[in-house]
Protein backbone atom coordinates (compact mmCIF):
# COMPACT_ATOMS: atom_id res chain seq x y z
CA UNK A 1 0.00 0.00 0.00
CA UNK A 2 1.49 3.36 -1.01
CA UNK A 3 2.50 5.74 1.72
CA UNK A 4 -0.15 8.34 2.46
CA UNK A 5 -3.00 6.15 1.21
CA UNK A 6 -4.02 4.91 4.67
CA UNK A 7 -4.27 8.39 6.25
CA UNK A 8 -6.37 9.55 3.28
CA UNK A 9 -8.63 6.50 3.61
CA UNK A 10 -8.99 7.09 7.31
CA UNK A 11 -9.80 10.75 6.71
CA UNK A 12 -12.56 9.88 4.25
CA UNK A 13 -13.94 7.23 6.61
CA UNK A 14 -13.96 9.72 9.47
CA UNK A 15 -15.73 12.34 7.35
CA UNK A 16 -18.38 9.84 6.24
CA UNK A 17 -18.87 8.67 9.81
CA UNK A 18 -19.38 12.24 11.03
CA UNK A 19 -21.81 12.97 8.20
CA UNK A 20 -23.79 9.76 8.79
CA UNK A 21 -23.89 10.36 12.54
CA UNK A 22 -25.05 13.94 12.05
CA UNK A 23 -27.83 12.86 9.67
CA UNK A 24 -29.00 10.23 12.15
CA UNK A 25 -29.06 12.73 15.03
CA UNK A 26 -30.85 15.42 13.02
CA UNK A 27 -33.39 12.87 11.88
CA UNK A 28 -33.95 11.57 15.40
CA UNK A 29 -34.39 14.95 17.08
CA UNK A 30 -37.15 16.00 14.71
CA UNK A 31 -38.65 12.50 14.50
CA UNK A 32 -39.01 12.78 18.27
CA UNK A 33 -40.23 16.36 18.33
CA UNK A 34 -42.46 16.96 15.29
CA UNK A 35 -45.08 14.22 15.87
CA UNK A 36 -45.14 15.08 19.59
CA UNK A 37 -45.81 18.83 19.34
CA UNK A 38 -49.59 18.46 19.37
CA UNK A 39 -49.53 16.06 22.33
CA UNK A 40 -47.17 18.35 24.26
CA UNK A 41 -49.30 21.46 23.67
CA UNK A 42 -52.45 19.66 24.83
CA UNK A 43 -50.89 17.88 27.81
CA UNK A 44 -48.69 20.68 29.17
CA UNK A 45 -50.65 23.78 28.18
CA UNK A 46 -54.26 22.50 27.81
CA UNK A 47 -54.38 23.72 24.20
CA UNK A 48 -57.65 23.27 22.33
CA UNK A 49 -57.71 21.61 18.88
CA UNK A 50 -58.03 25.06 17.32
CA UNK A 51 -55.03 26.38 19.23
CA UNK A 52 -53.00 23.33 18.22
CA UNK A 53 -53.92 24.00 14.60
CA UNK A 54 -52.85 27.65 14.83
CA UNK A 55 -49.60 26.68 16.55
CA UNK A 56 -48.71 24.16 13.86
CA UNK A 57 -49.65 26.59 11.10
CA UNK A 58 -47.45 29.36 12.52
CA UNK A 59 -44.64 26.88 13.15
CA UNK A 60 -44.74 25.73 9.53
CA UNK A 61 -44.91 29.30 8.19
CA UNK A 62 -41.81 30.14 10.23
CA UNK A 63 -40.12 27.00 8.89
CA UNK A 64 -41.08 27.85 5.31
CA UNK A 65 -39.54 31.32 5.51
CA UNK A 66 -36.45 30.13 7.39
CA UNK A 67 -35.85 27.37 4.84
CA UNK A 68 -35.45 30.01 2.13
CA UNK A 69 -33.60 32.68 4.10
CA UNK A 70 -31.03 30.72 6.15
CA UNK A 71 -29.67 28.46 3.36
CA UNK A 72 -29.52 31.40 0.94
CA UNK A 73 -27.38 33.32 3.40
CA UNK A 74 -25.19 30.23 3.80
CA UNK A 75 -24.81 30.12 0.00
CA UNK A 76 -23.44 33.66 -0.04
CA UNK A 77 -20.97 32.86 2.75
CA UNK A 78 -19.99 29.46 1.35
CA UNK A 79 -20.32 27.95 4.84
CA UNK A 80 -23.10 25.55 5.83
CA UNK A 81 -21.66 24.09 9.02
CA UNK A 82 -21.69 27.29 11.09
CA UNK A 83 -25.43 27.91 10.52
CA UNK A 84 -25.95 24.18 11.13
CA UNK A 85 -24.35 24.73 14.54
CA UNK A 86 -26.76 27.59 15.22
CA UNK A 87 -29.70 25.40 14.20
CA UNK A 88 -28.61 22.78 16.73
CA UNK A 89 -28.46 25.42 19.44
CA UNK A 90 -31.94 26.63 18.50
CA UNK A 91 -33.26 23.07 18.76
CA UNK A 92 -31.91 22.82 22.30
CA UNK A 93 -33.44 26.20 23.14
CA UNK A 94 -36.81 25.15 21.64
CA UNK A 95 -37.07 21.86 23.52
CA UNK A 96 -35.94 23.50 26.77
CA UNK A 97 -38.47 26.30 26.36
CA UNK A 98 -41.35 23.90 25.67
CA UNK A 99 -40.39 21.92 28.78
CA UNK A 100 -40.09 24.93 31.10
CA UNK A 101 -42.35 27.79 30.01
CA UNK A 102 -45.62 28.07 31.90
CA UNK A 103 -48.03 29.57 29.36
CA UNK A 104 -49.39 28.66 25.93
CA UNK A 105 -48.48 32.05 24.33
CA UNK A 106 -44.85 31.53 25.34
CA UNK A 107 -44.93 28.04 23.83
CA UNK A 108 -46.35 29.56 20.63
CA UNK A 109 -43.53 32.11 20.61
CA UNK A 110 -40.90 29.40 21.09
CA UNK A 111 -42.29 27.35 18.19
CA UNK A 112 -42.29 30.33 15.83
CA UNK A 113 -39.05 32.07 16.87
CA UNK A 114 -36.95 28.96 17.58
CA UNK A 115 -38.66 25.99 15.92
CA UNK A 116 -38.87 27.38 12.39
CA UNK A 117 -35.16 28.25 12.04
CA UNK A 118 -34.09 25.09 13.90
CA UNK A 119 -35.82 22.92 11.30
CA UNK A 120 -33.48 24.16 8.55
CA UNK A 121 -30.67 21.94 9.86
CA UNK A 122 -31.12 18.84 7.71
CA UNK A 123 -31.33 20.95 4.55
CA UNK A 124 -28.03 22.60 5.47
CA UNK A 125 -26.49 19.18 5.91
CA UNK A 126 -27.47 18.16 2.38
CA UNK A 127 -26.28 21.53 1.06
CA UNK A 128 -22.90 21.02 2.74
CA UNK A 129 -22.54 17.62 1.06
CA UNK A 130 -23.23 19.13 -2.34
CA UNK A 131 -20.86 22.02 -1.60
CA UNK A 132 -17.93 19.72 -0.85
CA UNK A 133 -18.55 17.58 -3.91
CA UNK A 134 -20.19 14.52 -2.37
CA UNK A 135 -21.47 12.11 -5.01
CA UNK A 136 -25.17 11.51 -5.64
CA UNK A 137 -24.72 8.06 -4.10
CA UNK A 138 -23.25 9.62 -0.96
CA UNK A 139 -26.09 12.12 -0.61
CA UNK A 140 -28.62 9.32 -1.13
CA UNK A 141 -27.01 7.30 1.66
CA UNK A 142 -27.36 10.30 3.97
CA UNK A 143 -31.02 10.57 2.92
CA UNK A 144 -31.50 6.87 3.74
CA UNK A 145 -30.03 7.35 7.22
CA UNK A 146 -32.34 10.33 7.77
CA UNK A 147 -35.31 8.17 6.68
CA UNK A 148 -34.24 5.41 9.07
CA UNK A 149 -34.34 7.92 11.92
CA UNK A 150 -37.89 8.82 10.97
CA UNK A 151 -38.87 5.13 10.96
CA UNK A 152 -37.39 4.49 14.41
CA UNK A 153 -37.99 7.87 16.07
CA UNK A 154 -41.79 8.23 16.45
CA UNK A 155 -42.38 4.79 18.08
CA UNK A 156 -39.52 5.42 20.53
CA UNK A 157 -40.86 8.89 21.34
CA UNK A 158 -44.35 7.52 21.91
CA UNK A 159 -42.97 4.82 24.21
CA UNK A 160 -41.02 7.44 26.19
CA UNK A 161 -44.08 9.65 26.60
CA UNK A 162 -46.12 6.72 27.88
CA UNK A 163 -43.41 5.49 30.26
CA UNK A 164 -41.68 8.65 31.47
CA UNK A 165 -44.17 11.45 30.82
CA UNK A 166 -44.67 14.18 28.26
CA UNK A 167 -41.56 16.23 29.09
CA UNK A 168 -39.25 13.23 28.73
CA UNK A 169 -39.28 13.44 24.94
CA UNK A 170 -38.26 17.11 25.13
CA UNK A 171 -35.26 16.37 27.32
CA UNK A 172 -34.37 13.52 24.95
CA UNK A 173 -34.38 16.03 22.08
CA UNK A 174 -32.07 18.29 24.10
CA UNK A 175 -29.62 15.40 24.62
CA UNK A 176 -29.74 14.33 20.95
CA UNK A 177 -29.28 17.91 19.74
CA UNK A 178 -26.35 18.42 22.12
CA UNK A 179 -24.69 15.32 20.68
CA UNK A 180 -25.45 16.69 17.22
CA UNK A 181 -23.65 19.91 18.14
CA UNK A 182 -20.58 17.87 19.04
CA UNK A 183 -20.70 16.15 15.64
CA UNK A 184 -21.03 19.50 13.87
CA UNK A 185 -18.03 20.93 15.74
CA UNK A 186 -15.99 17.86 14.78
CA UNK A 187 -17.06 18.31 11.14
CA UNK A 188 -15.97 21.96 11.27
CA UNK A 189 -12.59 20.99 12.68
CA UNK A 190 -12.22 18.26 10.06
CA UNK A 191 -13.04 20.77 7.34
CA UNK A 192 -10.55 23.33 8.69
CA UNK A 193 -7.78 20.75 9.03
CA UNK A 194 -8.11 18.97 5.69
CA UNK A 195 -9.68 21.53 3.38
CA UNK A 196 -10.75 19.24 0.57
CA UNK A 197 -12.51 19.89 -2.72
CA UNK A 198 -15.04 22.70 -2.86
CA UNK A 199 -17.56 22.88 -5.68
CA UNK A 200 -18.01 26.53 -6.58
CA UNK A 201 -21.54 27.75 -7.18
CA UNK A 202 -22.91 30.94 -8.66
CA UNK A 203 -24.42 32.77 -5.67
CA UNK A 204 -24.71 36.16 -7.35
CA UNK A 205 -28.35 35.73 -8.31
CA UNK A 206 -30.86 36.76 -5.66
CA UNK A 207 -33.41 34.32 -4.29
CA UNK A 208 -36.21 36.10 -6.17
CA UNK A 209 -34.26 35.89 -9.43
CA UNK A 210 -33.88 32.14 -9.06
CA UNK A 211 -37.51 31.70 -8.03
CA UNK A 212 -38.66 33.58 -11.14
CA UNK A 213 -36.86 31.23 -13.53
CA UNK A 214 -39.57 29.33 -15.48
CA UNK A 215 -37.75 26.02 -15.17
CA UNK A 216 -37.49 26.33 -11.38
CA UNK A 217 -41.15 27.37 -11.08
CA UNK A 218 -42.43 24.47 -13.18
CA UNK A 219 -40.17 21.95 -11.45
CA UNK A 220 -41.29 23.15 -8.03
CA UNK A 221 -44.94 22.79 -9.05
CA UNK A 222 -44.23 19.29 -10.33
CA UNK A 223 -42.76 18.14 -7.05
CA UNK A 224 -45.45 19.94 -5.11
CA UNK A 225 -48.03 17.78 -6.91
CA UNK A 226 -46.02 14.56 -6.51
CA UNK A 227 -45.30 15.15 -2.83
CA UNK A 228 -48.95 16.07 -2.29
CA UNK A 229 -50.02 12.63 -3.50
CA UNK A 230 -47.53 10.83 -1.25
CA UNK A 231 -48.64 12.86 1.78
CA UNK A 232 -52.32 12.23 1.03
CA UNK A 233 -51.89 8.50 0.47
CA UNK A 234 -49.80 7.95 3.61
CA UNK A 235 -52.32 9.87 5.72
CA UNK A 236 -55.21 7.87 4.23
CA UNK A 237 -53.95 4.28 4.43
CA UNK A 238 -55.22 3.60 7.96
CA UNK A 239 -58.60 5.20 7.21
CA UNK A 240 -58.81 3.26 3.95
CA UNK A 241 -58.08 -0.02 5.74
CA UNK A 242 -60.77 0.49 8.39
CA UNK A 243 -63.49 2.25 6.41
CA UNK A 244 -63.13 0.84 2.91
CA UNK A 245 -61.75 -2.65 3.56
CA UNK A 246 -63.40 -3.16 6.99
CA UNK A 247 -60.09 -4.26 8.52
CA UNK A 248 -58.67 -3.69 11.96
CA UNK A 249 -56.63 -0.47 12.19
CA UNK A 250 -53.51 -2.57 12.83
CA UNK A 251 -53.45 -3.43 9.12
CA UNK A 252 -52.97 0.24 8.33
CA UNK A 253 -49.97 0.24 10.65
CA UNK A 254 -48.59 -2.93 9.06
CA UNK A 255 -48.90 -1.39 5.59
CA UNK A 256 -47.24 1.89 6.59
CA UNK A 257 -44.49 0.09 8.48
CA UNK A 258 -43.80 -2.16 5.50
CA UNK A 259 -43.57 0.85 3.19
CA UNK A 260 -41.26 2.78 5.54
CA UNK A 261 -38.96 -0.22 6.01
CA UNK A 262 -38.67 -0.77 2.25
CA UNK A 263 -37.83 2.87 1.53
CA UNK A 264 -34.39 2.61 3.12
CA UNK A 265 -32.88 -0.14 0.92
CA UNK A 266 -34.56 1.43 -2.11
CA UNK A 267 -32.89 4.78 -1.36
CA UNK A 268 -29.52 3.05 -1.05
CA UNK A 269 -30.08 1.28 -4.36
CA UNK A 270 -31.12 4.51 -6.06
CA UNK A 271 -27.78 6.04 -5.13
CA UNK A 272 -25.99 3.48 -7.29
CA UNK A 273 -28.57 3.39 -10.08
CA UNK A 274 -28.63 7.18 -10.48
CA UNK A 275 -25.01 7.18 -11.60
CA UNK A 276 -25.84 4.71 -14.34
CA UNK A 277 -29.28 5.79 -15.55
CA UNK A 278 -29.69 9.37 -14.35
CA UNK A 279 -32.32 10.74 -11.98
CA UNK A 280 -34.90 11.64 -14.65
CA UNK A 281 -35.30 8.07 -15.92
CA UNK A 282 -35.47 6.62 -12.43
CA UNK A 283 -38.07 9.19 -11.39
CA UNK A 284 -40.14 8.17 -14.41
CA UNK A 285 -39.94 4.51 -13.36
CA UNK A 286 -40.83 5.42 -9.79
CA UNK A 287 -43.80 7.51 -10.91
CA UNK A 288 -45.09 4.64 -13.05
CA UNK A 289 -44.90 2.49 -9.92
CA UNK A 290 -46.90 5.18 -8.13
CA UNK A 291 -49.60 5.22 -10.80
CA UNK A 292 -49.93 1.41 -10.64
CA UNK A 293 -50.08 1.55 -6.84
CA UNK A 294 -52.79 4.21 -6.71
CA UNK A 295 -54.88 2.55 -9.42
CA UNK A 296 -54.60 -0.83 -7.70
CA UNK A 297 -55.66 0.59 -4.32
CA UNK A 298 -59.00 1.57 -5.85
CA UNK A 299 -59.91 -2.06 -6.61
CA UNK A 300 -58.26 -4.18 -3.88
CA UNK A 301 -60.46 -5.93 -1.33
CA UNK A 302 -58.20 -7.49 1.30
CA UNK A 303 -55.17 -7.10 3.57
CA UNK A 304 -52.75 -9.22 1.54
CA UNK A 305 -52.79 -6.93 -1.47
CA UNK A 306 -52.82 -3.87 0.81
CA UNK A 307 -49.47 -4.92 2.25
CA UNK A 308 -48.02 -6.34 -0.97
CA UNK A 309 -48.69 -3.13 -2.89
CA UNK A 310 -46.54 -1.19 -0.45
CA UNK A 311 -43.53 -2.31 -2.51
CA UNK A 312 -44.76 -0.03 -5.31
CA UNK A 313 -45.62 2.71 -2.85
CA UNK A 314 -42.13 2.56 -1.32
CA UNK A 315 -40.52 2.77 -4.78
CA UNK A 316 -42.58 5.85 -5.61
CA UNK A 317 -41.98 7.64 -2.31
CA UNK A 318 -38.26 6.85 -2.32
CA UNK A 319 -37.78 8.13 -5.87
CA UNK A 320 -39.71 11.34 -5.23
CA UNK A 321 -38.05 12.05 -1.87
CA UNK A 322 -34.55 10.85 -2.76
CA UNK A 323 -34.21 11.91 -6.38
CA UNK A 324 -36.14 15.13 -5.85
CA UNK A 325 -33.30 16.57 -3.80
CA UNK A 326 -30.78 15.47 -6.43
CA UNK A 327 -32.77 17.07 -9.26
CA UNK A 328 -33.16 20.36 -7.39
CA UNK A 329 -29.43 20.44 -6.70
CA UNK A 330 -28.75 19.89 -10.40
CA UNK A 331 -31.07 22.66 -11.58
CA UNK A 332 -30.46 25.30 -8.88
CA UNK A 333 -26.74 26.17 -8.76
CA UNK A 334 -26.79 27.15 -5.07
CA UNK A 335 -26.82 24.10 -2.74
CA UNK A 336 -28.52 25.88 0.16
CA UNK A 337 -31.33 27.35 -1.92
CA UNK A 338 -31.76 24.07 -3.82
CA UNK A 339 -32.15 22.10 -0.59
CA UNK A 340 -34.42 24.79 0.86
CA UNK A 341 -36.73 24.77 -2.15
CA UNK A 342 -37.03 21.00 -2.07
CA UNK A 343 -37.67 20.93 1.68
CA UNK A 344 -40.43 23.48 1.21
CA UNK A 345 -42.15 21.29 -1.38
CA UNK A 346 -42.59 18.85 1.52
CA UNK A 347 -44.37 21.50 3.60
CA UNK A 348 -46.57 22.74 0.75
CA UNK A 349 -47.24 19.20 -0.42
CA UNK A 350 -48.60 18.36 3.03
CA UNK A 351 -50.96 21.34 2.71
CA UNK A 352 -52.06 20.21 -0.77
CA UNK A 353 -52.84 16.76 0.62
CA UNK A 354 -55.70 18.22 2.67
CA UNK A 355 -58.10 18.78 -0.25
CA UNK A 356 -57.09 15.42 -1.73
CA UNK A 357 -57.91 13.62 1.53
CA UNK A 358 -61.23 15.47 1.69
CA UNK A 359 -62.32 13.53 -1.39
CA UNK A 360 -62.74 10.56 0.94
CA UNK A 361 -66.02 12.10 2.06
CA UNK A 362 -67.56 11.59 -1.40
CA UNK A 363 -70.11 8.77 -1.76
CA UNK A 364 -69.34 5.59 -3.62
CA UNK A 365 -65.67 4.76 -3.28
CA UNK A 366 -65.10 6.49 0.04
CA UNK A 367 -61.39 6.83 0.80
CA UNK A 368 -60.57 5.03 -2.43
CA UNK A 369 -61.37 8.35 -4.11
CA UNK A 370 -58.12 9.68 -2.64
CA UNK A 371 -56.07 7.07 -4.50
CA UNK A 372 -58.15 7.51 -7.65
CA UNK A 373 -57.43 11.24 -7.64
CA UNK A 374 -53.71 10.62 -7.18
CA UNK A 375 -53.43 8.83 -10.54
CA UNK A 376 -54.03 11.91 -12.73
CA UNK A 377 -52.06 14.07 -10.29
CA UNK A 378 -48.95 11.90 -10.71
CA UNK A 379 -49.38 12.08 -14.48
CA UNK A 380 -49.69 15.87 -14.17
CA UNK A 381 -46.48 15.95 -12.14
CA UNK A 382 -44.67 13.95 -14.82
CA UNK A 383 -45.97 16.31 -17.50
CA UNK A 384 -44.69 19.33 -15.58
CA UNK A 385 -41.29 17.69 -15.17
CA UNK A 386 -41.16 17.10 -18.93
CA UNK A 387 -41.92 20.80 -19.49
CA UNK A 388 -39.20 21.77 -17.00
CA UNK A 389 -36.66 19.64 -18.88
CA UNK A 390 -37.53 21.36 -22.16
CA UNK A 391 -37.17 24.78 -20.55
CA UNK A 392 -33.69 23.81 -19.40
CA UNK A 393 -32.44 23.00 -22.88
Amino acid sequence: MPRGRLPETLRLSRSRLLMSGSALLWGLQFAFLTPSIGIILVALYSATPGEVGWALMLYNISGFISTLVVPSRADRQGDYLRPLLWCGGLTIALATALALVMSLPMAFLALVALGGPAGVGIGLLFAHQKHVGTSVSGIMKTRAIFSFAWVAGPPIATFMIGLLGKRSVLWAVVAIAALGLAFTILMMRERARTGGPIVTEDSRESVLTVLREPRVVVMTLAFLVLVGTTSASVATVALFATNRLDLDVIWGGVALGTCAALEIPILLGLGRLTTRFGPARLLLVGSIAGVIYYASMVVIDGPVLLVALQVLNAIFIATVQGLGLTIFQEVVPRPGLASGLFMNTQRLGAILSGPIIALGALPGLGYAWVFAACVPLVLLGLGLLAVARRLGR
